[in-house]
């Protein structure tokens, strides 16, 4: 009887409270869950909920806010609300996250549209592929959800992360965006999310949220629909602009499923319709989706200072894997000297976590080595060495500029652990992507960038594509390369070795017509840069048929 006495409380409080939205229930409850639960201890299992006794008028809040009719009660889905020290924490009627959000849809979806029909169909198809995202949403959906209806935002946008990334924290797309909700570097230094060696704010669980339902907030207010908003979210905001100009012109409707987009963008908010049809209606396509608890995973902890991840994982008793995945926005051994000072750790480890860092001296949370400079070593040759930054070396050791002498001792900042045990980290990543062979039956090559080495000039020099040497690399095809910076190669047949018997003629060369710097030097297997050191003048100028190089070439590696 106890159980149908608070459902019966939550199901008169909650039809009020929602009337005045999550800011109402913020500011205007000041009784707890408990009080609410301790009301029921006072009514036997016989008890009819009458007249409230003056013990139960202190129990339970005034219902000021509106009249609410029995019919329109029923007609509202049923929720109940935790209330813990006054902070909305979300629904908790639900064992299902995807149960929660389902309750929550706002959206209109036109179902009819063939591209949400094929994106159905291609989900349906693929059940697997949600299984693996489920497993990754589990740590961070329940944030996401919450940041939702905290700012009373459509519970569709907790999907956006299915399109964007899988839900996975370190995706990096061809076209340099990063982190759960796909950032370019532009866009996240715009939202403040700060991107340097030590950390990737666009990886950060709690401060990519932010930004991007932030940033989400603005698109919508901009077209006044979200799924325009969606589109400029993946398109950018002036593309969109754009095609609703040129229908409106064209006395066109500047619906979007009316505007001429870019393909992807194309794709882009037909997906969300479709996944939101999936969740709105399971049975209607036979199809289950797997389960997320609706709880909360993280407890975001402030540490006060920079801290070797490795010992954190320690200290909260969990795996550094764990840690890098609650924290991605880590880069290398060590959370950022200058901040942000806060790690999430599993809520089940927070408690211990808290304790045990209270009982480390802050200057024990990062290991340090003294370290006498050499003749020719440079603040860049020493940060390098150890893994760090020349800034950070500057900061430790009060150095103005770039001035050190040989003979002085620098204190260093150093990983406690090999860094083979730093299994998340920016390099360790690297390296794993870089070893992963791809379907074919393909075989390994390293390649050291050289002067004027491009992804165009590099993937036409191995038969390759520039997209999946970019990926082989975990990198974009925009990127900067750096000379002599490795990249691992898969090809279809076996390189013979750059390193081993190279034999370097001086070759004189004619040019042709179609002839270009990179053409010719793909041809020899040689880098632009060294045509233009070979040869000044065609660093200076247009080459043109009948012109004389002279090239340096290894005969025994010619395309």
């Amino acid at each position: 009887m106890r159980i149908k006495i608070k459902t019966l409380i939550f199901s008169i409080l909650t039809p009020s409270l929602m009337v005045s939205g999550c800011a109402s229930i913020n500011q205007g409850i000041n009784q707890s869950y408990e009080q609410l639960v301790s009301l029921t201890d006072t009514l036997s299992d016989d008890s009819q909920p009458t007249e409230p006794s003056s013990n139960q008028d202190a129990a339970a809040p005034e219902l000021t806010d509106a009249e609410v009719t029995q019919s329109e009660m029923d007609q509202r889905p049923e929720q109940r609300y935790q209330v813990v020290s006054n902070e909305f924490v979300g629904p908790i009627y639900y064992d299902n996250l995807w149960d929660r959000v389902r309750n929550n849809l706002q959206l209109e979806r036109d179902i009819a549209q063939p591209r949400v029909i094929a994106q159905i169909n291609w989900y349906k198809k693929h059940p697997t592929y949600f299984k693996r995202i489920s497993d990754r949403a589990s740590r961070y959906m329940y944030h996401v959800v919450t940041e939702l209806e905290r700012r009373d935002l459509p519970a569709e946008l907790a999907l956006l992360p299915i399109v964007e990334s899988a839900y996975d924290p370190f995706a990096y797309s061809h076209g340099r965006a990063s982190g759960l909700w796909q950032f370019i570097p532009s866009t996240g230094r715009h939202f403040n999310l700060k991107q340097d060696w030590w950390y990737d704010g666009r990886r950060d669980i709690v401060a990519s949220t932010d930004a991007a339902l932030d940033y989400l907030s603005q698109l919508n207010n901009r077209f006044d629909d979200w799924l325009l908003a969606l589109a400029a979210y993946n398109a950018g905001g002036g593309n969109v602009s754009k095609a609703i100009r040129k229908n409106t012109r064209k006395n066109k409707p500047t619906d979007f499923w009316s505007l001429h987009l870019p393909r992807e963008t194309s794709a882009y908010s037909p997906k969300m319709v479709a996944l939101a049809e999936l969740l709105a209606n399971p049975e209607k396509y036979n199809f289950e989706w797997p389960h997320v608890p609706n709880q909360p995973y993280f407890k975001e902890i402030q540490i006060d200072g920079q801290i070797d991840l490795a010992q954190a994982a320690e200290l909260a008793d969990i795996e550094i894997d764990e840690l890098y995945k609650l924290n991605p926005a880590f880069n290398q051994w060590a959370t950022h000297p200058d901040g942000p000072h806060r790690l999430l750790v599993p809520v089940e480890n927070s408690d211990i976590f808290e304790t045990n860092l209270a009982s480390l001296d802050k200057k024990h949370r990062v290991n340090w080595k003294r370290y006498k400079i050499r003749s020719g070593d440079s603040l860049i040759t020493i940060a390098k060495q150890f893994r760090t930054t020349p800034q950070v070396l500057r900061e430790v050791n009060s150095i103005r500029k770039n001035m050190i002498r040989a003979g002085d001792t620098l204190l260093i900042p150093t990983s406690s652990r090999n860094m083979d045990e730093y299994t998340m980290s920016a390099i360790q990543r690297l390296h794993k992507r870089q070893n992963r062979a791809p379907n074919g039956g393909r075989h390994k090559s390293n390649y050291f960038v050289r002067s004027g080495d491009s992804f165009w000039t590099i993937s036409r020099k191995f038969g390759v594509g520039v997209r999946e040497l970019a990926k082989w690399n975990s990198m974009a095809p925009t990127d900067p390369l750096k000379i002599n910076q490795k990249l691992v190669i898969w090809t279809k047949k076996p390189q013979v070795s750059k390193n081993g018997n190279k034999v370097i003629r001086k070759v004189g060369y004619k040019v042709r017509k179609g002839d270009s710097l990179a053409r010719i030097a793909s041809k020899f297997s040689v880098s632009v840069g060294d045509i233009k050191r070979w040869n000044p003048n065609a660093a200076t100028k247009y080459i043109h048929p009948g012109q004389s190089i002279t090239l340096y070439v290894d005969v025994t590696n010619i395309n």
